[in-house]
């Protein structure tokens, strides 16, 4: 297992705009690494807000040795907790969704109110104190109807984000939204090369033919320098939504962590649909002005990117399984009065994305089984193709070093 020295050594000896060496997408010990250093000192997002409609509904996922729950409480506040009963470390909920009006742990019925007290512990000895045993807490904010967790002990500021964020999915209105489909599947490959994958349209020409229908392939349309430098047809775009109060020009985290600004789709296209228009007749999210307000692009390190419409919202969360395994969820939100099969067809939302995201499974799992070859070396980058990948990659490097670096000797 490589130790830290050894990790960053190879991250000191890469070769800037090429792919990483081998180990960073198969080593268990690397693996192992970016779960410590990474997934587990960082913020997630978890799961969108209008997923937990009344209390007592909940959610749970797995990050990495981590099992997590988060639930609506009385209160209406979104909480999240380690899924652990702190009696015998039982999970307490063991399904991916639910509804409980307390958390019942099944072994031996401990019961946790929804804020995590513990309310109940049966022939307890006189001296145990309840009080001392509630559920542990995971750090949990809901940014704009996008719920974010982190394990840290000591979360790194997430200030800037919230203000941000929060401003630019005001107008989707995503807490009053509805969740019309949540799909997930998992792909054969290690979690950087399912983020590398999404990070560039280079292979899309080849590879998605639903989606390109109305998402262009030219990298300027994602090339942005500024919130005054980019093609002549977003900076319209850009003035054209902003004047309708849609916050659209490309703002960014200083080392790239996140960014986002609003593209517009090819040829006025209104919806990633195969017929390029609305796929919610006569309905918008919130308060959106026109329906071919084009993508608002969301991404955030390590593991979430995002689409938002005029008529619906496409959330994404990528979760590490192993060191060559990763699980992608995909969630469908469509304004809160839709209804299925009155103001959308079901198969009309999502067909563009389970294609896509089927064929980028098989991009990943090709990547994957090529790179285990032993006949593997790191490849360049194109500087114009793939800038988004480098700039993942230099995050994660960058990232990982800083974490790894012994401490300074105190004076």
């Amino acid at each position: 297992m490589p130790d830290a020295s050894d990790i960053r050594a190879q991250l000191a000896a890469r070769r800037n705009d090429h792919s990483l060496p081998q180990p960073f997408y198969c080593d268990p010990g690397i693996f192992q690494t970016d779960l410590t250093q990474v997934f587990y000192r960082e913020w997630l997002f978890a799961i969108p807000a209008c997923q937990l409609v009344k209390p007592g509904d909940y959610a749970t996922l797995q990050v990495g040795a981590y099992p997590v729950i988060l639930v609506r409480g009385a209160d209406g506040m979104i909480r999240a907790f380690h899924n652990v009963c702190r009696h015998r470390g039982q999970r307490l909920c063991a399904k991916t969704t639910g509804n409980s009006p307390k958390l019942v742990c099944p072994y031996h019925q401990w019961t946790y109110d929804l804020d995590g007290k513990l309310l109940w512990a049966k022939d307890m000895q006189e001296d145990f104190n309840p009080a001392a045993h509630g559920l542990k807490k995971v750090h949990c904010v809901d940014i704009g109807g996008m719920v974010f967790i982190c394990l840290a002990e000591v979360p790194p500021a997430i200030a800037d984000l919230a203000g941000t964020l929060g401003r630019y999915l005001a107008p989707a209105g995503l807490k009053q939204a509805r969740v019309a489909h949540v799909s997930t599947i998992v792909e054969k490959g290690n979690w950087k090369l399912v983020i590398e994958n999404n990070r560039e349209c280079y292979h899309c020409g080849g590879s998605h033919p639903s989606l390109c229908r109305t998402y262009s392939d030219n990298p300027r349309m994602t090339a942005m320098e500024g919130p005054e430098a980019a093609s002549p047809d977003i900076l319209a775009h850009w003035t054209r939504c902003e004047a309708a109060g849609l916050p659209s020009r490309f703002v960014h985290h200083p080392q790239m962590q996140w960014r986002l600004a609003r593209i517009p789709l090819l040829n006025g296209a209104e919806s990633y649909t195969m017929s390029t228009k609305a796929a919610v007749r006569g309905k918008r999210l919130g308060e959106m002005p026109f329906n071919d307000a084009g993508s608002l692009l969301f991404f955030h390190y390590p593991n979430t990117w995002n689409h938002f419409l005029a008529d619906h919202a496409i959330v994404f969360r990528v979760l590490p399984i192993s060191a060559t395994e990763t699980e992608v969820t995909t969630t469908w939100l469509v304004p809160g009065d839709a209804v299925e099969g009155v103001d959308y067809d079901l198969t009309e939302l999502t067909e563009v994305w389970m294609a896509t995201n089927d064929e980028d499974r098989q991009v990943v799992e090709e990547n994957q089984a090529g790179i285990l070859s032993p006949a593997y070396e790191p490849g360049p980058y194109s500087t114009l193709q793939e800038e988004g990948v480098i700039q993942f990659v230099d995050w994660y490097c960058g990232t990982l070093d800083a974490r790894l670096a012994p401490p300074l000797a105190a004076e």
